[in-house]
């Protein structure tokens, strides 16, 4: 998510924060339109979900949703009352939880009622890591998902094996899964991208879906024709983060994602234990 975008985000949601005895809280109103949701339907809905989980926590719904009733112009100086809630920060990140993080609004909010700071360093970088801890699941899924073509057109995990291995080198220039490791110092028990960043992440990932889409569409069968159509397609994403000046062998390895994980979900639990 660019800079700009954050920027705009937190500048959307601080405008509409309310305070009662310097205690913070936002209107589901305003809430709904910061997160795309068009009908007020639609997104009780997700109020009802977000106040499971909140009881699911050991929390007082109470203390989270206080079931509100306010005017509002309606035009000609005319006013009529319509129900509204008043929610916690701990509200609003439930109620974020239950939405797509795809969206870039549920994403940004997802982070931004998890931090008790709203420095935009810490936004960034909270929402860099879940980017790449989703980048990384959907690999595995894409992983697992072209295993099972595989297996279809007479490829077992050996030669499912070697064919994402082939792939690895033409992504990374001639440099094997395992030559990568070493350079990266990956420990030997442990996947290559749970140790890289999420452009190659996302890089490998995208070969996955070409080469899962083609082997249907062409049916293609055999490990020989499949490995020579993995390695053009990891060849081709390469040559594309090439003429952006981005080389996936020299880009140097992040932190592990298990921990940054483990990381996210014990912020979580904190979060969740806040009155």
């Amino acid at each position: 998510m660019k800079k700009e975008l954050i920027s705009k985000l937190r500048n959307d949601f601080e405008s509409v924060i309310q305070k009662n005895n310097k205690t913070e809280f936002w209107y589901a109103r305003d809430l709904q339109k910061l997160l795309g949701y068009q009908k007020w339907d639609n997104f009780l809905k997700v109020i009802v979900k977000a106040k499971t989980a909140c009881l699911n926590s050991n929390q007082a719904i109470d203390n989270h949703f206080a079931e509100i009733g306010k005017m509002v112009e309606i035009g000609s100086s005319t006013q009529r009352q319509i129900a509204d809630i008043k929610l916690t920060r701990y509200a609003c990140y439930i109620i974020a939880q239950n939405g797509d993080p795809q969206k870039n609004e549920i994403a940004f909010a997802q982070t931004y009622f998890a931090v008790q700071t709203r420095k935009q360093e810490v936004i960034e970088q909270r929402l860099a890591e879940m980017e790449r801890l989703q980048a990384r699941k959907k690999l595995s899924l894409s992983e697992k998902q072209l295993s099972g073509v595989l297996f279809e057109r007479g490829v077992d995990h050996q030669g499912f094996g070697r064919i994402r291995s082939k792939g690895d080198q033409a992504l990374f220039g001639g440099h094997t899964t395992q030559r990568m490791k070493t350079k990266l110092s990956v420990p030997e028990n442990r996947a290559l991208a749970d140790f890289l960043p999420t452009i190659t992440i996302k890089a490998k990932d995208f070969a996955n879906e070409i080469t899962n889409f083609n082997v249907a569409r062409d049916d293609l069968k055999g490990e020989s024709l499949i490995t020579q159509e993995h390695i053009k397609n990891n060849s081709d994403v390469r040559n594309l983060l090439r003429k952006r000046n981005i080389c996936p062998e020299n880009l140097p390895s992040v932190e592990d994602i298990k921990k940054v994980k483990r990381k996210i979900n014990v912020e979580n639990k904190k979060l969740s234990k806040l009155k």
